[in-house]
């Protein structure tokens, strides 16, 4: 009997502490987590990539981070790789260079990252 009565305290407990946590982390602020996380690795050579173009300066730093950051919200991290491989190797010459600017997928998906590239620097005020 006094097992029954302690595993029925204990669930109750349980119950009541589930529920306080949660109205607890309801009132709780959270951070604005991105649609799509991209690894560390791949932020970091975009920014310095970006850097490089556009000059070398703190205010570029955080520019170029806001701009990966924007194509982030847009594209899947599978989605930007793929694309960005069109849109950067879109210029090579010969036969080496067709897969990359003659297919229709290509074309696409070279065009919408460049877009993309586009309006985020815009946004984060960066020229092209």
């Amino acid at each position: 009997m006094q097992r029954l009565c302690h595993n029925r305290l204990r669930k109750l407990f349980s119950m009541t502490l589930l529920a306080a946590t949660s109205l607890w982390c309801a009132g709780c602020p959270r951070a604005d987590q991105p649609v799509h996380d991209y690894p560390t690795h791949a932020r970091v050579e975009y920014v310095n990539q970006c850097i490089a173009n556009h000059g070398d300066s703190l205010s570029t730093l955080y520019q170029c981070s806001c701009a990966i950051d924007r194509m982030a919200s847009r594209l899947s991290y599978d989605d930007f790789v793929e694309a960005g491989t069109f849109a950067k190797y879109a210029s090579l010459p010969g036969e080496g260079g067709a897969i990359f600017r003659d297919s229709d997928q290509a074309k696409t998906l070279a065009k919408l990252y460049r877009e993309l590239e586009a309006e985020a620097f815009g946004s984060c005020g960066l020229k092209k």
